[in-house]
Protein backbone atom coordinates (compact mmCIF):
# COMPACT_ATOMS: atom_id res chain seq x y z
CA UNK A 1 0.00 0.00 0.00
CA UNK A 2 1.01 3.52 -0.63
CA UNK A 3 -1.23 6.04 0.91
CA UNK A 4 -2.13 8.84 -1.15
CA UNK A 5 0.83 9.32 -3.63
CA UNK A 6 3.75 8.97 -1.74
CA UNK A 7 7.14 8.34 -3.09
CA UNK A 8 10.91 8.15 -2.67
CA UNK A 9 13.48 11.14 -3.11
CA UNK A 10 15.13 11.70 -6.12
CA UNK A 11 17.03 14.40 -5.47
CA UNK A 12 18.32 16.84 -2.89
CA UNK A 13 16.26 19.63 -4.69
CA UNK A 14 13.41 17.67 -3.87
CA UNK A 15 14.68 16.93 -0.28
CA UNK A 16 14.74 20.61 0.75
CA UNK A 17 11.48 21.11 -0.60
CA UNK A 18 10.30 18.87 1.89
CA UNK A 19 12.21 20.60 4.32
CA UNK A 20 10.57 23.96 3.42
CA UNK A 21 7.65 22.14 4.08
CA UNK A 22 7.90 21.32 7.20
CA UNK A 23 9.27 24.57 8.04
CA UNK A 24 6.08 25.74 6.06
CA UNK A 25 4.33 23.81 9.04
CA UNK A 26 6.11 24.89 11.97
CA UNK A 27 5.74 28.52 11.33
CA UNK A 28 1.69 27.48 10.89
CA UNK A 29 2.11 26.37 14.62
CA UNK A 30 1.79 22.98 13.52
CA UNK A 31 4.18 21.09 16.12
CA UNK A 32 5.05 17.82 17.40
CA UNK A 33 4.58 16.72 21.43
CA UNK A 34 6.44 19.53 23.82
CA UNK A 35 8.87 16.86 24.34
CA UNK A 36 10.35 17.10 21.08
CA UNK A 37 12.10 20.07 19.54
CA UNK A 38 9.84 22.58 16.80
CA UNK A 39 12.24 22.25 14.12
CA UNK A 40 10.89 20.07 11.02
CA UNK A 41 9.02 17.12 12.98
CA UNK A 42 11.10 17.19 15.87
CA UNK A 43 13.53 14.72 17.47
CA UNK A 44 10.05 11.64 18.08
CA UNK A 45 9.35 12.29 14.24
CA UNK A 46 10.43 12.36 10.87
CA UNK A 47 9.12 11.96 7.70
CA UNK A 48 10.78 8.67 6.36
CA UNK A 49 10.49 5.85 3.66
CA UNK A 50 9.41 2.51 3.83
CA UNK A 51 9.52 0.56 0.87
CA UNK A 52 6.91 -1.59 0.47
CA UNK A 53 5.25 -0.83 3.32
CA UNK A 54 3.74 2.41 2.18
CA UNK A 55 6.27 4.72 0.85
CA UNK A 56 6.96 7.92 2.05
CA UNK A 57 5.11 8.02 6.10
CA UNK A 58 5.92 8.94 9.60
CA UNK A 59 8.88 7.72 11.56
CA UNK A 60 9.58 6.89 14.95
CA UNK A 61 12.69 8.53 15.94
CA UNK A 62 12.96 8.13 19.49
CA UNK A 63 10.79 5.58 21.57
CA UNK A 64 6.93 6.31 21.87
CA UNK A 65 4.43 5.15 24.06
CA UNK A 66 0.96 4.35 23.04
CA UNK A 67 -1.50 7.20 23.92
CA UNK A 68 1.10 9.48 23.41
CA UNK A 69 0.91 12.86 21.82
CA UNK A 70 2.36 12.61 18.25
CA UNK A 71 1.23 16.29 16.36
CA UNK A 72 -1.10 18.68 17.13
CA UNK A 73 -2.19 20.87 14.13
CA UNK A 74 -4.22 24.14 15.18
CA UNK A 75 -7.28 24.99 13.56
CA UNK A 76 -5.87 27.74 11.77
CA UNK A 77 -3.86 25.29 9.58
CA UNK A 78 -6.53 23.30 8.79
CA UNK A 79 -7.83 23.49 5.18
CA UNK A 80 -11.88 23.74 5.55
CA UNK A 81 -14.66 24.92 3.56
CA UNK A 82 -15.16 27.61 6.44
CA UNK A 83 -11.09 28.23 6.13
CA UNK A 84 -11.44 29.08 2.27
CA UNK A 85 -15.07 30.79 2.46
CA UNK A 86 -13.73 33.19 5.70
CA UNK A 87 -10.97 34.68 2.75
CA UNK A 88 -12.68 34.56 -0.06
CA UNK A 89 -15.49 36.59 0.02
CA UNK A 90 -16.28 36.71 -3.69
CA UNK A 91 -16.30 32.66 -3.41
CA UNK A 92 -18.57 33.50 -0.56
CA UNK A 93 -21.04 34.96 -2.32
CA UNK A 94 -21.32 33.59 -5.42
CA UNK A 95 -21.86 29.35 -3.27
CA UNK A 96 -25.02 31.22 -2.29
CA UNK A 97 -26.69 31.30 -6.04
CA UNK A 98 -26.09 27.32 -6.26
CA UNK A 99 -27.65 25.79 -3.06
CA UNK A 100 -28.54 22.57 -4.10
CA UNK A 101 -24.79 21.47 -4.21
CA UNK A 102 -23.90 18.86 -1.58
CA UNK A 103 -20.95 19.93 1.12
CA UNK A 104 -18.40 17.82 -0.97
CA UNK A 105 -19.19 19.76 -3.94
CA UNK A 106 -18.76 23.11 -2.06
CA UNK A 107 -15.18 21.98 -0.54
CA UNK A 108 -13.73 20.85 -3.95
CA UNK A 109 -15.11 24.16 -5.58
CA UNK A 110 -13.75 25.98 -2.67
CA UNK A 111 -10.52 23.74 -3.35
CA UNK A 112 -9.41 24.46 -6.72
CA UNK A 113 -10.69 28.15 -5.92
CA UNK A 114 -7.70 28.23 -3.05
CA UNK A 115 -5.57 26.40 -5.72
CA UNK A 116 -5.97 29.19 -8.46
CA UNK A 117 -4.45 31.63 -6.49
CA UNK A 118 -1.31 30.26 -6.80
CA UNK A 119 1.22 31.48 -4.61
CA UNK A 120 -1.28 34.14 -3.27
CA UNK A 121 -2.79 31.49 -0.96
CA UNK A 122 -1.52 31.08 2.40
CA UNK A 123 -1.46 27.00 1.62
CA UNK A 124 0.78 27.02 -1.05
CA UNK A 125 3.53 25.40 0.14
CA UNK A 126 1.55 22.59 1.04
CA UNK A 127 -0.65 22.17 -2.50
CA UNK A 128 3.01 21.73 -4.01
CA UNK A 129 3.30 18.49 -2.01
CA UNK A 130 0.15 17.29 -2.71
CA UNK A 131 -0.02 14.09 -5.30
CA UNK A 132 -0.33 15.42 -9.17
CA UNK A 133 -2.85 12.59 -9.50
CA UNK A 134 -5.09 9.97 -7.99
CA UNK A 135 -5.59 6.58 -8.60
CA UNK A 136 -9.36 6.51 -7.17
CA UNK A 137 -12.13 4.38 -8.90
CA UNK A 138 -13.82 7.93 -10.62
CA UNK A 139 -10.52 7.96 -12.29
CA UNK A 140 -10.33 4.86 -14.14
CA UNK A 141 -11.25 4.91 -17.55
CA UNK A 142 -12.58 1.51 -19.82
CA UNK A 143 -9.47 0.01 -19.99
CA UNK A 144 -8.60 -0.56 -16.32
CA UNK A 145 -12.32 -0.60 -15.27
CA UNK A 146 -12.38 -4.24 -17.35
CA UNK A 147 -9.37 -5.18 -15.86
CA UNK A 148 -11.19 -5.50 -12.56
CA UNK A 149 -12.94 -8.48 -14.25
CA UNK A 150 -15.14 -9.03 -11.49
CA UNK A 151 -19.15 -7.67 -12.22
CA UNK A 152 -19.70 -5.85 -8.82
CA UNK A 153 -16.83 -4.10 -9.13
CA UNK A 154 -16.80 -2.74 -12.76
CA UNK A 155 -20.11 -1.64 -11.54
CA UNK A 156 -18.65 -0.07 -8.67
CA UNK A 157 -15.83 1.77 -10.86
CA UNK A 158 -18.29 2.60 -12.87
CA UNK A 159 -20.42 4.14 -10.88
CA UNK A 160 -17.80 6.49 -9.25
CA UNK A 161 -17.24 7.46 -12.81
CA UNK A 162 -20.78 8.51 -13.67
CA UNK A 163 -21.38 10.10 -10.15
CA UNK A 164 -18.11 12.00 -10.52
CA UNK A 165 -19.00 13.12 -13.90
CA UNK A 166 -22.46 14.84 -12.59
CA UNK A 167 -21.00 16.39 -9.67
CA UNK A 168 -18.14 18.44 -11.71
CA UNK A 169 -21.21 19.57 -14.62
CA UNK A 170 -23.22 20.41 -11.53
CA UNK A 171 -20.42 22.65 -10.41
CA UNK A 172 -19.34 23.46 -13.38
CA UNK A 173 -21.34 26.78 -14.47
CA UNK A 174 -20.35 27.93 -10.52
CA UNK A 175 -16.49 27.18 -11.72
CA UNK A 176 -16.87 29.68 -14.89
CA UNK A 177 -18.72 32.38 -12.86
CA UNK A 178 -15.40 32.23 -10.76
CA UNK A 179 -13.62 32.54 -13.30
CA UNK A 180 -11.12 29.80 -13.07
CA UNK A 181 -8.13 29.28 -15.02
CA UNK A 182 -8.86 26.63 -18.37
CA UNK A 183 -6.89 23.84 -16.91
CA UNK A 184 -8.82 23.83 -13.35
CA UNK A 185 -12.52 23.79 -14.95
CA UNK A 186 -11.87 20.26 -16.87
CA UNK A 187 -13.26 17.19 -15.52
CA UNK A 188 -9.41 16.20 -15.02
CA UNK A 189 -9.03 18.93 -12.13
CA UNK A 190 -12.27 17.96 -10.60
CA UNK A 191 -11.10 14.02 -10.36
CA UNK A 192 -7.77 15.68 -8.67
CA UNK A 193 -9.75 17.49 -6.06
CA UNK A 194 -12.40 14.85 -5.23
CA UNK A 195 -9.54 12.72 -4.95
CA UNK A 196 -7.51 14.82 -2.92
CA UNK A 197 -10.66 15.53 -0.76
CA UNK A 198 -11.81 11.94 -0.84
CA UNK A 199 -8.38 10.23 -0.48
CA UNK A 200 -6.63 13.17 2.58
CA UNK A 201 -9.74 14.41 4.52
CA UNK A 202 -10.02 14.26 8.30
CA UNK A 203 -13.44 13.72 10.59
CA UNK A 204 -14.40 17.36 11.75
CA UNK A 205 -17.45 17.74 14.02
CA UNK A 206 -18.37 21.39 12.07
CA UNK A 207 -18.59 19.71 8.51
CA UNK A 208 -19.03 16.67 7.01
CA UNK A 209 -16.63 17.43 4.02
CA UNK A 210 -13.98 17.37 6.49
CA UNK A 211 -10.45 19.34 6.35
CA UNK A 212 -7.35 18.67 5.28
CA UNK A 213 -4.51 18.72 7.49
CA UNK A 214 -1.58 19.56 6.31
CA UNK A 215 1.55 16.66 8.31
CA UNK A 216 -1.35 15.16 9.67
CA UNK A 217 -1.81 13.55 6.48
CA UNK A 218 1.48 11.94 6.11
CA UNK A 219 0.62 9.50 8.32
CA UNK A 220 0.35 6.03 6.39
CA UNK A 221 -2.57 3.26 6.53
CA UNK A 222 -2.92 0.72 9.05
CA UNK A 223 -6.38 -1.24 8.72
CA UNK A 224 -8.20 -1.46 11.81
CA UNK A 225 -8.69 -5.29 13.03
CA UNK A 226 -10.44 -6.69 16.12
CA UNK A 227 -7.50 -7.45 17.64
CA UNK A 228 -8.28 -7.48 21.70
CA UNK A 229 -4.92 -5.72 22.52
CA UNK A 230 -6.26 -3.16 20.72
CA UNK A 231 -8.58 -1.54 22.88
CA UNK A 232 -7.46 -4.02 26.20
CA UNK A 233 -6.23 -2.16 29.67
CA UNK A 234 -8.18 0.95 29.27
CA UNK A 235 -8.59 1.36 33.11
CA UNK A 236 -4.91 0.56 33.61
CA UNK A 237 -3.31 2.61 31.29
CA UNK A 238 -5.38 5.86 32.99
CA UNK A 239 -4.02 4.58 36.27
CA UNK A 240 -0.56 4.16 35.58
CA UNK A 241 -0.66 7.86 33.90
CA UNK A 242 -2.83 9.62 36.83
CA UNK A 243 0.29 11.04 37.79
CA UNK A 244 0.56 13.19 34.63
CA UNK A 245 -3.02 14.57 35.40
CA UNK A 246 -4.42 13.27 32.38
CA UNK A 247 -8.20 13.90 32.72
CA UNK A 248 -10.90 10.87 31.22
CA UNK A 249 -11.39 12.90 27.60
CA UNK A 250 -7.56 12.28 27.33
CA UNK A 251 -6.77 8.79 29.06
CA UNK A 252 -9.06 7.40 26.12
CA UNK A 253 -7.59 8.84 23.19
CA UNK A 254 -6.37 5.14 22.43
CA UNK A 255 -6.99 5.56 18.99
CA UNK A 256 -5.63 7.81 16.60
CA UNK A 257 -6.43 11.21 17.09
CA UNK A 258 -9.22 13.63 16.35
CA UNK A 259 -10.05 17.62 16.54
CA UNK A 260 -10.39 18.54 19.95
CA UNK A 261 -11.85 21.55 21.35
CA UNK A 262 -10.12 22.53 24.16
CA UNK A 263 -7.34 22.76 21.83
CA UNK A 264 -8.92 24.15 19.25
CA UNK A 265 -6.34 21.65 16.86
CA UNK A 266 -6.44 18.53 14.95
CA UNK A 267 -4.38 15.97 17.70
CA UNK A 268 -3.03 12.92 16.87
CA UNK A 269 -1.68 10.02 19.56
CA UNK A 270 0.28 6.90 19.08
CA UNK A 271 -2.10 3.56 19.13
CA UNK A 272 0.83 1.40 20.17
CA UNK A 273 4.12 1.37 21.67
CA UNK A 274 7.08 2.48 18.67
CA UNK A 275 10.43 1.39 19.03
CA UNK A 276 13.68 3.20 17.16
CA UNK A 277 14.63 0.67 14.60
CA UNK A 278 11.62 -1.52 14.86
CA UNK A 279 10.30 -1.64 11.12
CA UNK A 280 6.67 -2.98 11.14
CA UNK A 281 5.59 -5.83 9.31
CA UNK A 282 4.30 -4.74 5.89
CA UNK A 283 0.77 -3.81 5.70
CA UNK A 284 1.23 -3.39 1.74
CA UNK A 285 0.59 -5.06 -1.63
CA UNK A 286 3.94 -3.00 -3.02
CA UNK A 287 3.77 0.47 -3.74
CA UNK A 288 0.74 1.34 -5.99
CA UNK A 289 -0.31 5.18 -5.61
CA UNK A 290 2.69 7.02 -6.98
CA UNK A 291 3.18 10.58 -7.74
CA UNK A 292 3.18 11.37 -11.23
CA UNK A 293 6.38 12.34 -12.98
CA UNK A 294 6.11 15.73 -12.54
CA UNK A 295 4.93 15.78 -9.10
CA UNK A 296 7.38 17.74 -6.73
CA UNK A 297 6.37 15.55 -3.73
CA UNK A 298 9.35 13.76 -2.02
CA UNK A 299 10.67 11.90 1.23
CA UNK A 300 12.80 13.20 3.82
CA UNK A 301 15.06 10.18 5.66
CA UNK A 302 15.11 10.53 9.05
CA UNK A 303 18.00 12.08 11.15
CA UNK A 304 19.36 9.31 12.09
CA UNK A 305 19.46 7.29 9.32
CA UNK A 306 17.82 4.11 10.77
CA UNK A 307 15.45 1.72 9.79
CA UNK A 308 12.62 3.30 11.99
CA UNK A 309 9.51 2.13 12.99
CA UNK A 310 6.62 3.39 10.40
CA UNK A 311 3.64 5.06 13.07
CA UNK A 312 0.71 4.38 11.06
CA UNK A 313 -2.91 5.62 11.32
CA UNK A 314 -6.30 4.10 11.06
CA UNK A 315 -8.93 5.61 8.38
CA UNK A 316 -11.43 3.31 9.06
CA UNK A 317 -12.73 -0.14 8.01
CA UNK A 318 -12.50 -0.76 4.63
CA UNK A 319 -12.79 -3.46 1.88
CA UNK A 320 -10.28 -3.21 -0.66
CA UNK A 321 -12.51 -2.12 -3.16
CA UNK A 322 -13.74 0.87 -0.94
CA UNK A 323 -10.44 1.50 -0.28
CA UNK A 324 -10.29 1.79 -3.70
CA UNK A 325 -12.20 3.95 -4.26
CA UNK A 326 -12.00 6.74 -1.47
CA UNK A 327 -8.45 6.40 -1.38
CA UNK A 328 -6.42 4.65 -4.37
CA UNK A 329 -4.86 1.86 -2.99
CA UNK A 330 -5.12 -1.93 -1.73
CA UNK A 331 -3.77 -4.16 1.12
CA UNK A 332 -2.78 -7.26 0.77
CA UNK A 333 -3.28 -8.24 4.01
CA UNK A 334 -6.59 -6.76 4.71
CA UNK A 335 -8.27 -8.13 7.68
CA UNK A 336 -11.57 -6.40 6.62
CA UNK A 337 -11.77 -7.76 3.07
CA UNK A 338 -14.93 -9.22 1.83
CA UNK A 339 -15.33 -11.13 -1.49
CA UNK A 340 -18.80 -11.43 -2.69
CA UNK A 341 -19.80 -14.67 -4.97
CA UNK A 342 -23.15 -14.79 -7.20
CA UNK A 343 -25.84 -16.25 -5.24
CA UNK A 344 -29.43 -16.83 -6.24
CA UNK A 345 -32.56 -15.33 -5.60
CA UNK A 346 -34.32 -17.82 -3.71
CA UNK A 347 -31.33 -17.49 -1.51
CA UNK A 348 -31.57 -13.98 -0.88
CA UNK A 349 -35.59 -14.34 -0.02
CA UNK A 350 -35.23 -16.88 2.15
CA UNK A 351 -32.86 -14.90 4.11
CA UNK A 352 -33.20 -11.71 6.46
CA UNK A 353 -30.04 -11.04 6.29
CA UNK A 354 -29.11 -8.03 4.14
CA UNK A 355 -27.13 -8.80 0.76
CA UNK A 356 -23.70 -6.91 2.25
CA UNK A 357 -23.48 -9.25 5.06
CA UNK A 358 -23.12 -12.25 2.68
CA UNK A 359 -19.92 -12.37 1.32
CA UNK A 360 -16.39 -14.66 2.17
CA UNK A 361 -13.82 -13.47 4.86
CA UNK A 362 -10.39 -12.38 3.55
CA UNK A 363 -9.03 -16.00 5.28
CA UNK A 364 -11.03 -18.01 2.72
CA UNK A 365 -14.05 -18.77 5.26
CA UNK A 366 -17.53 -17.85 4.66
CA UNK A 367 -19.19 -15.16 6.83
CA UNK A 368 -21.80 -16.02 9.46
CA UNK A 369 -24.33 -14.78 7.89
CA UNK A 370 -23.37 -16.37 4.57
CA UNK A 371 -23.60 -19.81 5.99
CA UNK A 372 -27.05 -19.29 8.15
CA UNK A 373 -28.83 -18.39 4.60
CA UNK A 374 -27.43 -21.30 3.06
CA UNK A 375 -28.03 -23.68 5.99
CA UNK A 376 -31.45 -23.02 5.41
CA UNK A 377 -32.26 -22.66 2.03
CA UNK A 378 -30.37 -26.31 1.68
CA UNK A 379 -32.70 -27.67 4.55
CA UNK A 380 -36.25 -29.39 2.76
CA UNK A 381 -39.02 -26.52 2.33
CA UNK A 382 -41.29 -28.32 4.43
CA UNK A 383 -38.74 -28.39 7.81
CA UNK A 384 -37.57 -25.17 7.81
CA UNK A 385 -39.76 -23.38 10.07
CA UNK A 386 -38.74 -26.19 12.75
CA UNK A 387 -35.06 -25.47 12.32
CA UNK A 388 -34.85 -21.65 11.17
CA UNK A 389 -34.08 -21.32 15.09
CA UNK A 390 -30.82 -23.62 14.53
CA UNK A 391 -29.99 -21.86 11.33
CA UNK A 392 -30.41 -18.14 12.48
CA UNK A 393 -28.08 -19.09 15.28
CA UNK A 394 -25.32 -19.86 13.13
CA UNK A 395 -25.73 -23.78 14.59
CA UNK A 396 -25.15 -26.64 11.67
CA UNK A 397 -28.07 -28.49 11.09
CA UNK A 398 -27.14 -31.68 10.24
CA UNK A 399 -23.52 -33.23 9.09
CA UNK A 400 -25.47 -34.14 5.83
CA UNK A 401 -26.31 -30.30 5.25
CA UNK A 402 -23.37 -29.19 6.39
CA UNK A 403 -21.30 -31.09 4.09
CA UNK A 404 -23.68 -30.10 1.01
CA UNK A 405 -23.54 -26.22 1.59
CA UNK A 406 -19.86 -26.65 1.99
CA UNK A 407 -19.98 -28.55 -1.79
CA UNK A 408 -22.03 -25.79 -3.08
CA UNK A 409 -19.76 -23.14 -1.98
CA UNK A 410 -16.95 -24.93 -3.35
CA UNK A 411 -18.70 -25.53 -6.60
CA UNK A 412 -19.41 -22.30 -7.03
CA UNK A 413 -16.11 -20.72 -6.35
CA UNK A 414 -14.32 -23.32 -8.27
CA UNK A 415 -16.73 -22.43 -11.22
CA UNK A 416 -15.86 -18.40 -10.72
CA UNK A 417 -12.14 -19.52 -11.07
CA UNK A 418 -12.77 -21.12 -14.48
CA UNK A 419 -14.98 -18.34 -16.01
CA UNK A 420 -12.11 -15.63 -15.19
CA UNK A 421 -10.21 -14.52 -18.36
CA UNK A 422 -7.02 -15.11 -16.55
CA UNK A 423 -5.86 -17.60 -13.68
CA UNK A 424 -4.29 -16.73 -10.61
CA UNK A 425 -1.13 -17.64 -11.89
CA UNK A 426 -1.50 -15.23 -14.86
CA UNK A 427 -2.44 -12.55 -12.58
CA UNK A 428 0.87 -12.96 -10.59
CA UNK A 429 3.02 -12.95 -14.09
CA UNK A 430 1.44 -9.83 -15.26
CA UNK A 431 2.12 -7.85 -11.79
CA UNK A 432 5.66 -9.30 -12.38
CA UNK A 433 5.49 -7.95 -16.01
CA UNK A 434 4.17 -4.24 -15.23
CA UNK A 435 6.97 -3.94 -12.50
CA UNK A 436 10.10 -5.00 -15.07
CA UNK A 437 8.67 -2.39 -17.21
CA UNK A 438 11.05 0.22 -16.57
CA UNK A 439 13.68 -2.40 -18.11
CA UNK A 440 12.55 -1.14 -21.64
CA UNK A 441 13.28 1.43 -23.42
CA UNK A 442 9.81 2.15 -24.69
CA UNK A 443 6.22 0.98 -23.81
CA UNK A 444 5.70 -0.73 -27.53
CA UNK A 445 8.47 -3.39 -27.01
CA UNK A 446 6.98 -4.34 -23.59
CA UNK A 447 3.64 -4.08 -24.80
CA UNK A 448 4.91 -6.79 -28.04
CA UNK A 449 6.86 -8.73 -25.25
CA UNK A 450 3.47 -9.31 -22.99
CA UNK A 451 1.57 -9.89 -25.83
CA UNK A 452 3.31 -12.92 -26.42
CA UNK A 453 2.36 -14.12 -22.97
CA UNK A 454 -1.15 -12.38 -22.62
CA UNK A 455 -3.84 -11.88 -25.44
CA UNK A 456 -6.68 -10.16 -24.12
CA UNK A 457 -5.60 -6.93 -22.60
CA UNK A 458 -3.49 -6.32 -25.24
CA UNK A 459 -5.46 -7.15 -27.99
CA UNK A 460 -5.39 -4.51 -30.51
CA UNK A 461 -2.77 -2.57 -28.23
CA UNK A 462 -5.31 -1.70 -25.84
CA UNK A 463 -3.06 -0.28 -24.45
CA UNK A 464 -0.71 1.93 -26.22
CA UNK A 465 -4.19 3.48 -27.75
CA UNK A 466 -5.25 4.09 -23.76
CA UNK A 467 -1.59 5.76 -23.18
CA UNK A 468 -1.76 7.58 -26.63
CA UNK A 469 -4.99 8.28 -27.40
CA UNK A 470 -5.49 12.48 -26.63
CA UNK A 471 -4.42 14.37 -29.14
CA UNK A 472 -2.14 17.45 -28.53
CA UNK A 473 -0.09 16.21 -26.09
CA UNK A 474 3.71 16.55 -25.96
CA UNK A 475 6.05 13.59 -24.93
CA UNK A 476 6.48 14.49 -21.31
CA UNK A 477 2.52 14.82 -20.91
CA UNK A 478 1.51 11.46 -22.49
CA UNK A 479 4.63 9.89 -20.43
CA UNK A 480 2.65 10.96 -17.86
CA UNK A 481 -0.32 9.85 -18.80
CA UNK A 482 0.85 6.52 -19.80
CA UNK A 483 2.48 6.58 -16.30
CA UNK A 484 -1.31 7.25 -14.33
CA UNK A 485 -3.07 4.90 -16.78
CA UNK A 486 -0.56 1.73 -15.76
CA UNK A 487 -0.73 2.45 -11.91
CA UNK A 488 -4.58 2.41 -12.30
CA UNK A 489 -4.27 -0.82 -14.47
CA UNK A 490 -1.74 -2.60 -12.20
CA UNK A 491 -3.98 -1.88 -9.23
CA UNK A 492 -6.90 -3.66 -11.27
CA UNK A 493 -4.60 -6.24 -11.85
CA UNK A 494 -3.81 -6.57 -8.38
CA UNK A 495 -7.34 -6.34 -7.25
CA UNK A 496 -8.50 -9.41 -8.90
CA UNK A 497 -5.57 -11.28 -8.44
CA UNK A 498 -6.70 -10.13 -4.50
CA UNK A 499 -10.70 -11.50 -5.28
CA UNK A 500 -9.46 -14.51 -6.75
CA UNK A 501 -7.10 -15.73 -4.29
CA UNK A 502 -9.84 -15.14 -1.51
CA UNK A 503 -11.80 -17.13 -3.33
CA UNK A 504 -9.22 -20.15 -3.93
CA UNK A 505 -8.83 -19.99 -0.24
CA UNK A 506 -12.67 -20.65 0.37
CA UNK A 507 -12.05 -24.10 -2.33
CA UNK A 508 -9.43 -24.89 0.21
CA UNK A 509 -11.91 -24.35 3.06
CA UNK A 510 -14.52 -26.06 2.08
CA UNK A 511 -12.52 -29.25 1.15
CA UNK A 512 -11.52 -29.16 4.36
CA UNK A 513 -14.54 -29.16 6.31
CA UNK A 514 -16.17 -31.59 4.00
CA UNK A 515 -13.22 -33.80 4.75
CA UNK A 516 -13.48 -33.74 8.11
CA UNK A 517 -17.02 -34.31 8.31
CA UNK A 518 -16.89 -37.41 6.30
CA UNK A 519 -14.34 -38.83 8.56
CA UNK A 520 -16.62 -38.71 11.63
Amino acid sequence: MVGNGKMNPSSEAEEEGVKSLLKWAAKYGIEVSESCSSLGLGHCLGVSCFPGAGGRGVAALRPISKGELLLKVPKSALITTDSLLSRNETLSLALKAHPSLSSTQVFTVCLLYEINKGKASPWHPYFLHLPRSYSILAAFGELETQALQVDYAIWAAQKAVTKAKYEWEQAFTLMKELKLKPPLLTFRAWIWATGTISSRTLHIPWDEAGCLCPVGDLFNYAAPTEDPDSFENVENWQNEHAKDDLDIHHSQRLTDGGYEEDVAAYCFYAKKNYNVGEQLPSLAFNPIEALSLLSSSVVVTCAYGACNSAVLLSYGTYTNLELLEYYGFLLEDNPNEKVFIPLDLDMHSLSCWPEESLYIHQNGRPSFALMCALRLWATPPQQRKSIGHLAYSGCPISKGNEIYVMKWIGKKCDALLKEMPTSVEEDKLLVDLIDKMVEYENLGEWVKEASAVFGGEFGDNNILKAAYGVEGDNELTSLVRTKMLIDRWKLAVQWRLMYKTVVARCISYCTDIINSLSTQ
